[in-house]
């Protein structure tokens, strides 16, 4: 029995085992990750010891005359300016069939157009450009221009109905906004009023301006230039506004800077592994942050080509993009994977996927056992990440050159500073130093993409930090070697008979069951027990609920994880809620199921209303 084949069954008959690291199991093997490329990073121990930001920022140019640190300036111009100067950048892929390349002159030429357009429109540095699109091509010029007038970009999700638009549009100050003629009519039209700040709103597919404050962007753009010079940018200066949804009340604007762009290249380089002739694919929309970090800066940064596929999700397509664009990385999210895992498609046998060579996953945990079907089903495993829209890049990770350890979030980024702590007072923390002792995740701050700043909320800030840590609010352990290992959201994780239970560790149990396609867990107050474990269930397709195959689950259940364990409740549900990057929001299974205000819902995807047996 080989090491892959021992790893399968080990997840089959104790998948606990593996998320606790209670046992030693054999990890992937790096030499299966790697293929032919030889990766950035090789020694891992070594690469941490003789690391500096410093080091990382003498790899980047820098603006011109030692004017500052620009984003844009670093994602495209330097290129343009130099030997990849026709190198594609982007390669957009319409849902219609419609193909748009863009080299990096190209992309230099439509960013400058961009930049002057809003810089006579009065846009100054600090000031706000929101985008209300899909993923089209105006979105990643918006971005880049934007940055290039050292003015702040913050994107938005096209499904946002016009409340959480009004909201995000009002607490960023939004200045400018580029958005397409339907979604004003449908959503903007009626918030003008409401929106003193928004002077003009830019119009991708008029043919005309039907205003001086509604504006023809292809008409602006043809009459702006195409030369721009970018002002000096210091490296504090305020570059993305990411909206995140809380628990209550109104989103937080987390607000990133332009020395951010350290860690989208340093990540790329040894995470993402980018090299100068490679293919990649985020498919993460850009309004999440992943999807404006790696999908628009880290592969720009690096030279590479990116892929910017506009159709949502749909399996056979997405294995027809990666087999014809000869895609080499492809980054995706846990959802997308598990989408595919229950189709039951065999990609290597019908797809030309020979050029693949890494595939990264981010959003929530990845389960053992979809790190296992990568290596079964794509001949590649898959190497979760962890990072949250505070952090604005990838902090924890499973490198290229390093063994993977399924179910494992990985070893903490080179220059990051990551430990187990637990609150013991309302000021104070205690750093965990035991291995396989559960606590809360912290960072020490001093990473170039930490967020700067809640906009408007310098309380909620604060209240971030305690003890020279920040505190993400994920609990996780730490194991003898350094990896991490996700449990839960502090306020997810169940405490049932005197123990403390990670929804994690039952739903990567209870998705090793052939029937099951997702898995959400919540704990449920309970008078003797203080909480029971209950677990929601979407099938596969083929599976058919009844009172039968819940008994069969939840025995399933107890022999792999034990009685105290173990959910003693299961409903089964077709569709669980996700937000918009696909992870399954626990906070609304829990308020649905207790009657409770749901929060924040803007980000909830249209698809996830459900039935329940």
């Amino acid at each position: 029995m080989n090491d892959i084949e021992f790893i399968v069954k080990t997840i089959i008959e104790k998948p606990s085992m593996i998320i606790t690291n209670e046992m030693s199991l054999p990890a992937i093997k790096k030499s299966s990750a790697q293929g032919c490329v030889q990766p950035h990073l090789l020694d891992y121990e070594k690469t941490c010891a003789g690391f500096s930001w410093d080091k990382i920022l003498h790899e980047l140019d820098g603006l011109p005359g030692g004017l500052g640190l620009n984003i844009a300036h670093e994602a495209v111009d330097r290129h343009a300016n130099g030997s990849r100067r026709y190198q594609p950048a982007l390669r957009w892929l319409g849902e219609d069939g419609t193909l748009l390349d863009l080299n990096f002159a190209d992309l230099q030429g439509q960013t400058n157009r961009f930049a002057n357009v809003i810089a006579a429109l009065g846009v100054h540095k600090g000031d706000r450009v929101f985008t209300l699109t899909g993923k089209i091509p105006e979105l990643y010029l918006a971005a880049i221009g934007a940055w290039k007038q050292v003015a702040v970009f913050c994107p938005l999700f096209s499904a946002f109905g016009p409340e959480p638009i009004y909201q995000r549009l009002c607490q960023g100050d939004a200045k400018v906004l580029v958005t397409t003629v339907r979604l004003y009519w449908q959503k903007i039209a009626d918030l003008r009023e409401r929106l003193p700040q928004l002077t003009h709103v830019l119009l991708t597919d008029a043919k005309k301006d039907l205003s001086d404050r509604l504006r023809s962007l292809p008409l602006c753009m043809a009459h702006a230039s195409d030369k721009f010079v970018i002002p000096p940018t210091d490296p504090e200066d305020m570059a993305i506004l990411h909206f995140t949804s809380g628990t209550a009340g109104m989103p937080k604007g987390a607000v990133h800077v332009h020395n951010a762009v350290l860690t989208h290249y340093m990540t790329g380089k040894v995470v993402l592994d980018f090299h100068p002739e490679d293919v990649f694919w985020c498919t993460a929309d850009p309004g999440w942050v992943t999807g404006i970090s790696y999908g628009i800066i880290a592969p720009l940064v690096h030279g590479v080509t990116n892929i910017v596929a506009a159709a949502d999700f749909d399996a056979q397509g997405w294995y027809r993009i990666l087999e014809k664009e000869k895609v080499t990385i492809w980054y995706t999210a846990p959802t997308a994977i598990r989408r595919m895992m229950r189709l039951g498609i065999e990609p290597r046998k019908q797809y030309d996927l020979r050029h693949l060579r890494a595939i990264h996953s981010v959003g929530e945990p990845l389960s053992p056992a979809a790190v296992l079907w990568g290596q079964q089903a794509l001949g590649l495993p898959i190497h979760d990440n962890w990072w949250q829209t505070e952090t604005g890049g990838i902090m924890i990770a499973n490198f290229p050159a390093v063994d993977i350890r399924p179910g494992s979030m990985g070893l903490a980024l080179p220059g990051v500073d990551a430990a187990i702590v637990r609150r013991v007072a309302p000021k104070s923390i205690k750093v965990i130093r035991e291995p396989g002792i559960q606590g809360e995740l912290a960072l020490r701050p001093g990473w170039p993409s930490m967020f700067r700043g809640y906009l408007h909320d310098d309380r909620r800030y604060k209240n971030c930090f305690r003890g020279g840590w920040y505190l993400t609010g994920d609990m996780a352990r730490r194991d003898t070697d350094g990896y991490f290992w996700f449990v839960g959201r502090a306020d997810d994780v169940i405490k049932t008979s005197g123990q403390l239970v990670g929804p994690f560790e039952v739903e990567s149990a209870l998705m090793e069951h052939p029937a099951v396609a997702e898995v959400g867990v919540i704990g449920k107050p309970h008078p003797m027990i203080g909480e029971l474990v209950k677990a929601f269930v979407s099938l596969k397709p083929e599976s058919v609920p009844s009172d039968k195959l819940r008994l069969e689950l939840i025995g399933f259940a107890r022999k792999k994880l034990g009685p105290a364990i173990a959910p003693k409740e299961i409903t089964f549900q077709e569709n669980l809620p996700k937000n918009k990057a696909g992870k399954i929001m626990r906070r609304l299974l829990k308020a649905r199921e207790l009657g409770m205000a749901e929060g924040d819902t803007s980000t909830l995807e249209n698809n996830s209303e459900t039935t329940s047996v």
